[in-house]
């Protein structure tokens, strides 16, 4: 039975032939589906639980790995990537492996994806221990890089989860917990860059952000363990600390450099009138969240 992720388009049977700004409109009315799918339980439901899984699993000391081939993969490496810089995560935190290692970033692999033993030698690599969650990205569902990696994966004791955007997708039963994002027929047949990718982007975003907020990195909506690493973030790490306890911008400024440059424990500093040790310590306390640690010291 043919997949809906390689199945012909019948809204874009004759996208070749139309005019430029209809093949804009088209895709564009194509890409809104995939909102759609993500608010459907039989989607939000499994994300929720491996949302959770994947907290339980950094909180208790362990790591978050993406594995996929292809745009999947690519994916996977990119939030990855985004964690450090934006939350502050050490690179160990979350990763991304993809079928046929960096080089595969940038051009094909031939044979990478469909090396079962590839994908679990890639998790072997990285000392994967039971503590650790592996989530398997594949568009098609079938890729045996990543059955493989989730194979080893709950062969030790990890747990693990999937993402698929075809329906009864083959990796689905090699997880314990297997998101099925179905966004139906590329405009382009077969080109799974594009609403696969879409979907996968935004359930990664999703899971990674809210992962983070649930470990601490997020204080009201803002993002307190930036790494600044160039002139406008330290900007924004400044302006963090204004918003986040309503001070002037000098004085925000000032609490940033006595922080060492961390946004975080400047706004204990600032908001509970402690110095740079007590706030260290009472963020420690709390785990790295800012509300417990204020309340802890008021």
């Amino acid at each position: 039975m043919e997949k809906p992720t390689e199945a012909r388009n019948p809204a874009t049977s004759h996208i070749d032939t139309m005019s430029t700004q209809a093949i804009l409109q088209v895709i564009n009315q194509q890409d809104q589906q995939v909102p759609k799918v993500i608010a459907a339980p039989k989607v939000m439901t499994p994300l929720t639980t491996i949302t959770d899984q994947v907290v339980e699993s950094l909180r208790n000391g362990g790591r978050l790995f993406y594995i996929g081939a292809g745009t999947s993969g690519r994916l996977g490496v990119l939030d990855a990537a985004e964690c450090v810089p934006t939350y502050g995560t050490s690179p160990e935190l979350v990763q991304g492996l993809i079928a046929g290692g960096q080089k595969a970033m940038t051009e094909a692999v031939e044979g990478a994806e469909d090396s079962a033993v590839g994908g679990a030698d890639d998790l072997k690599a990285h000392q994967l221990s039971a503590k650790d969650f592996v989530l398997g990205l594949a568009a098609s569902g079938r890729t045996p890089y990543v059955i493989g990696g989730l194979d080893y994966a709950r062969s030790i004791g990890a747990k693990t989860g999937a993402l698929a955007c075809n329906p009864d997708a083959e990796i689905s039963k090699h997880a314990d917990t297997a998101i099925e994002a179905v966004v139906g027929p590329e405009v382009v047949t077969g080109s799974t860059r594009m609403k696969a990718g879409t979907v996968e982007k935004l359930l990664l975003n999703m899971l990674s952000t809210t992962v983070m907020i649930k470990l601490g990195k997020v204080y009201g909506n803002l993002m307190v363990d930036v790494k600044a690493t160039n002139l406008k973030l330290i900007d924004r790490a400044k302006r963090i600390i204004a918003d986040a306890t309503g001070a002037d911008f000098d004085t925000a400024a000032d609490y940033y450099e006595r922080a060492h440059h961390e946004p975080k424990i400047a706004i204990v500093m600032l908001e509970g009138h402690v110095d740079y040790a007590q706030a260290t310590a009472a963020l420690k306390a709390a785990d790295g969240f800012i509300a417990r640690a204020l309340h802890a010291l008021n």
